[in-house]
């Protein structure tokens, strides 16, 4: 199938890099949120990346023209009506996202692909919302999309050959690597760094490192870019936490038992960066 037009539901973080991405590489892109001004904030959110890229050298100012003019924002679900593919980048929700997918498949044409951006909840249950779940397929965008390299792609137990075909060009088009992981519960990139960051916190719980000490030790200790607990301001520690209660429900397994004091966090609203205060205190640095 060719994959030239995309709908893009959800304009937060994820939805907006997905889009931009997606202009970037000629594809044109409808962006739909709960209605119409907050698409329109989103593309505005995309243009404002864009212009600093143009400040900085990354793009001419022509390119930056080229890609907005491949950015429109819609009024719902419904402007998706025509589109080839939509990759849905919704609150990590089960039932949000199975009620989005039910709608989709009432409004989108009946060869259009329909993927979503879960990072952790089952594709076979979303695809079950659907009446075409051989056309319903796992496309994991990491954070922040224009950088990251990699898309995880997961196919549901009905997913067809041509739709993971599809999907995996169209993810290559866009400049992204692509793993395919099995369907279940955080699949590949999740299953391993999610209970990491869950055991950052545990150690920070249990007094064994300060939060500035536990993120030191593990970016010296092994080489990584960003240490788990900034990383888990970064995603949002409410997203961390429903991605470890998918894992520890989905598994059954005590070990991914999200540590009490990230869920206490959340209880209290310290999100991380989004909400200016997480393991570290955005609005005490601004």
């Amino acid at each position: 199938m060719e994959i030239n037009i995309i709908g893009v539901v959800g304009t937060g973080q994820m939805g907006a890099g997905i889009a931009q991405v997606a202009a970037a590489v000629g594809l044109e892109v409808r962006l739909a949120d709960l209605d119409l001004a907050t698409a329109q904030k989103g593309v505005a959110s995309i243009l404002s990346r864009l212009g600093r890229d143009v400040e900085k050298g990354k793009l001419t100012a022509e390119q930056r023209d080229a890609i907005a003019a491949r950015l429109q924002a819609v009024d719902g679900l419904a402007g998706l009506a025509e589109v080839d593919l939509v990759v849905e980048a919704a609150t990590e929700n089960e039932a949000l996202k199975k009620r989005i997918f039910a709608d989709l498949h009432r409004i989108c044409r009946p060869d259009a692909l329909l993927a979503t951006n879960t990072s952790s909840i089952p594709i076979t249950r979303i695809a079950a919302a659907t009446g075409r779940p051989t056309q319903v397929i796992g496309m994991h965008f990491m954070n922040p999309v224009p950088v990251m390299k990699l898309v995880e792609i997961i196919r549901g137990i009905a997913t067809s050959d041509a739709t993971y075909t599809a999907v995996k060009a169209l993810a290559e088009r866009m400049g992204k690597t692509t793993v395919l992981a099995r369907d279940m519960p955080g699949f590949i990139v999740n299953r391993v760094l999610m209970p990491m960051i869950n055991e950052a916190v545990v150690a920070l719980y249990e007094g064994i490192g300060s939060v500035e000490d536990i993120d030191t030790g593990m970016k010296l200790g092994t080489n990584q870019p960003m240490g788990p607990l900034t990383l888990a301001d970064f995603i949002g520690l409410d997203t961390c936490l429903a991605i470890m209660e998918v894992l520890h429900t989905g598994t059954g397994d005590s070990k991914y038992r999200p540590c009490p004091l990230l869920r206490q966090y959340v209880d209290a609203g310290w999100l991380g960066r989004k909400s200016g205060r997480g393991f570290y205190d955005y609005a005490a640095k601004a």
